[in-house]
């Protein structure tokens, strides 16, 4: 086995005990994404002295005796929205395209004393605002399986770094389903938590009360060692809550008694049949291993969830992206006659059309005149979503639903639809709504040999549970491979 294609646990335990350096299992990273990024096109920037600098002061540690750390000398890849002291961070737009953080945003900063080493930051949809990584201002990432797909998106590069052999791990942002669906596509596994439990601190925002930071990786036992690390209380962070010590040890969980449900008011909507097929198989699974399948209902999710979601999203993108004038941050201009001048040229070379577009109705949609019908209206409706998934949590553990109703769709395609696009974040941005746990998971491959992943809900704080189940399921569907990454 080469060394890129060791998991985080096996690749942290071969440095540690000097069975390799931290610069060996760098390099070999490193040369892997050499031979695929031509066709994947995952990242923005590679961080080669950077990383190297870091493995080797892992290395000296090793070599000291000293604990080099849970995650010692593990390459990993970062979404480009995630704030890194002296490493430019663009969030995939012109308008930040050399802007170079003064510090790290806090998730950052907990790996890197865990051992964690970047390799590099991914390549996303233009400030975390689409689904299929193809808003991006560095161009499309593509999807390792297929390189005539999209890898999903926001975080697609996220996923596509993970899946292609990269690194073993990645960290991404999920608005609205911006890891479950890219790990869906890519097939990897991709753990979006409960809002508040993974610090927001250095995130560059998009929908402040719907972003929340995630883990890639290609076992679910990786998606916990992860976690370990990063859910911590952060008093930088205002959203950050305190006194939820969750315990990610990998413990199957036994899924006897256990009670899923399927949510009653999606089942109208149609799904591609390798999905179907997997729903199927995955209801059985739980079924044949003890646990009891049940309907659940979710009337104001399924009617309201898209439309309250975007007025919510683009509202607080609105607001979010003022900063960005050309003084404060952003680019700037010489030639403008005048402060408006400036304002208006910066922003419209500086941002691309999707993030333009989200800007204005969010515009729209915060006024005075049409807040209260809007803005407001889906806050409340918002509320009502919570209240269902509680209940629906009331009578049984998990839910099982889609996490897309399609595979990947070639590139450019997806881009051209917009509402379809909005439309097919149904299953996933409720999730964020309800501020709710979310993991996607890898069941298989299609006909046509391209990943098909599900996802698993949880109540809040059921992070860790959540994951054991994930564990349970691994075990019995099998573990994704590495992607050929267009070679």
């Amino acid at each position: 086995m080469e060394l890129y294609e060791l998991n985080l646990r096996s690749a942290a335990e071969g440095v540690r005990s000097k069975k390799f350096s931290a610069r060996e299992l760098f390099d070999a990273c490193l040369a892997r994404v050499v031979a695929c990024e031509t066709n994947v096109s995952a990242l923005i920037t590679t961080t080669v002295e950077a990383g190297r600098e870091m493995a080797r002061r892992v290395d000296e540690r090793a070599a000291r005796g000293e604990d080099a750390g849970p995650l010692a000398g593990v390459p990993v890849v970062l979404k480009d929205n995630l704030c890194t002291k002296g490493v430019r961070t663009t969030a995939g737009s012109a308008i930040l395209g050399d802007w170079t953080p003064p510090y790290d945003a806090t998730v950052w900063g907990l790996l890197k004393d865990a051992g964690a080493v970047l390799l590099g930051k991914a390549n996303m949809d233009e400030f975390a605002m689409g689904n299929t990584c193809g808003s991006s201002a560095f161009g499309p990432t593509r999807n390792p399986w297929d390189i005539s797909r999209v890898p999903g998106g926001s975080s697609g590069g996220s996923a596509a770094a993970v899946a292609a052999g990269y690194a073993p791990f990645s960290l991404g942002s999920d608005t609205g389903g911006s890891i479950r669906q890219p790990a869906s596509f890519c097939g990897v596994y991709g753990l979006k938590p409960t809002y508040g439990l993974v610090s927001r601190y250095g995130v560059v925002a998009y929908g402040s009360s719907l972003d929340q930071v995630g883990p890639f990786a290609r076992t679910v036992e990786d998606l916990q060692a992860v976690m370990s690390v990063l859910a911590r209380h952060d008093p930088r962070d205002s959203s950050s809550v305190r006194g939820k010590a969750l315990d990610f040890s990998a413990r199957p969980e036994d899924l006897r008694g256990k009670r899923v449900g399927l949510v009653k008011d999606f089942q109208d909507f149609s799904l591609e049949a390798p999905i179907a097929d997997a729903l199927v198989r995955v209801r059985k699974l739980f079924e044949d291993a003890g646990a009891e399948v049940m309907e659940v209902e979710l009337p104001v999710t399924a009617r309201y969830a898209v439309s309250c979601y975007y007025a919510i999203a683009m509202s607080e993108a609105h607001t979010n992206l003022e900063r960005y004038d050309g003084v404060r941050y952003g680019c700037t201009v010489d030639d403008a006659e005048g402060i408006k001048e400036m304002f208006e040229r910066v922003r419209s070379r500086g941002f691309g059309i999707e993030v333009k577009s989200r800007i204005i109705a969010g515009t729209c949609l915060t006024e005075p005149v049409r807040s209260e019908a809007y803005y407001v209206a889906a806050t409340k409706v918002r509320t009502l979503i919570a209240q269902e998934f509680a209940k629906a949590f009331g009578s049984v553990d998990f839910i099982l639903q889609p996490v897309t109703s399609a595979l990947p769709a070639p590139v450019g395609e997806a881009d051209e639809d917009a509402m379809k696009g909005y439309e097919s974040d149904l299953y996933t941005l409720p999730v964020n709504m309800a501020g709710l746990p979310g993991l996607s998971f890898f069941t298989g491959y299609s006909p046509l040999g391209l990943p098909v992943g599900l996802q698993l809900v949880g109540p809040r704080w059921s992070d860790s549970r959540l994951l054991n189940v994930g564990l349970t399921l691994e075990g019995l569907l099998g573990s994704p491979q590495i992607a050929k990454g267009g070679l």
